[in-house]
């Protein structure tokens, strides 16, 4: 159902900490004229933990009206509690959202039945197509090759974002989970190594602003021109590194600004602007790869 390369996509503010609609749709429609194959709004690069929920289901309902069916749109609607994330899926249900990102439970630290129980009780609750999402670092949990593979025996979970950095997992989850059950990176700097191995693409913060570049790499790699597909990646690995020397999404958006994809950078506390070093730095690799051409 989905393949290649998906952004991660920013949630553009105002100065006052609001959505700036009219950069949502800027981006939206950047996006789909570099055929980015899907967009996932207000995950975790969208600053879901800052945004309440009416801001949440209205950043996601902009970016539906905004793409207009020309690309299909995942929504983030992972929390830390079961039946927030229960209530936020279901009030999506008639949005014309192609899926569901659900990311493990920060903070609470389950147990792997209580990850499998959460997203079990959370499917049960929609017929939205659910992606798991593992991000070990940010969260302090992991989510195992063994839980991944009992839940990718629910229908309606139909597949993994993995950002837990482990490619050995790769091959144990596909052996095991149901067929068809979509494995899709959610680092950049592994992204190509994971598609090698059998996945179908990244959810990608680099994506945001080389969307033209991403969207080349992961159709390259599925076609199996890997050689080609990595000087492609080699030319964007510096960005990989530099798009999380701060806490993401704080360099991306700079990024984003200042190619002007964007009219602002804010964010919203305990997020912070990027550092002046971290802005030279940026601006420097930026300016000299012609990023916003396409």
């Amino acid at each position: 159902m989905f393949k290649g390369s998906i952004v991660a996509l920013i949630t553009p503010m105002d100065d006052k900490g609001n959505l700036c609609k009219k950069s949502l749709k800027k981006i939206v429609h950047y996006h789909i004229k570099n055929k980015t194959n899907a967009i996932v709004s207000v995950g975790t690069t969208g600053e879901s933990a800052t945004l309440n929920q009416n801001e949440h289901t209205n950043v996601i309902m902009n970016t539906l009206e905004f793409a207009d069916e020309k690309i299909p749109i995942i929504a983030g609607t992972g929390s830390n509690a079961t039946a927030e994330s229960i209530i936020l899926t279901k009030k999506l249900e008639k949005s014309g959202i192609a899926a569901c990102l659900n990311v493990t439970p920060y903070y609470n630290r389950p147990t792997q039945k209580g990850l499998y129980l959460h997203f079990q009780a959370i499917a049960e609750n929609t017929d939205l197509p659910q992606i798991l999402y593992n991000v070990p670092n940010r969260t302090g949990c992991d989510l195992l090759p063994q839980t991944i593979i009992k839940l990718s025996k629910i229908e309606n979970i139909i597949g993994l974002k993995d950002a837990s950095g482990d490619l050995s997992r790769i091959n144990q989850i596909k052996k095991l989970a149901k067929n068809n059950f979509l494995l899709i990176s959610g680092d950049d700097t592994t992204a190509l190594d994971f598609i090698q191995l059998g996945g179908k693409g990244v959810i990608s913060v680099t994506a945001n602003i080389a969307a033209y570049d991403m969207t080349k790499m992961c159709k390259l790699a599925l076609a199996g021109n890997f050689a080609q597909a990595r000087n492609i990646n080699n030319k964007l690995s510096i960005l990989h590194h530099l798009l999380f020397q701060e806490t993401n999404p704080i360099p991306i958006k700079w990024a984003a600004k200042y190619i002007g994809l964007i009219k602002t950078s804010s964010l919203r506390l305990p997020l912070t602007p990027l550092s002046c070093k971290n802005k030279k730095i940026l601006k420097e690799v930026i300016s000299s790869m012609n990023l916003y051409t396409h």
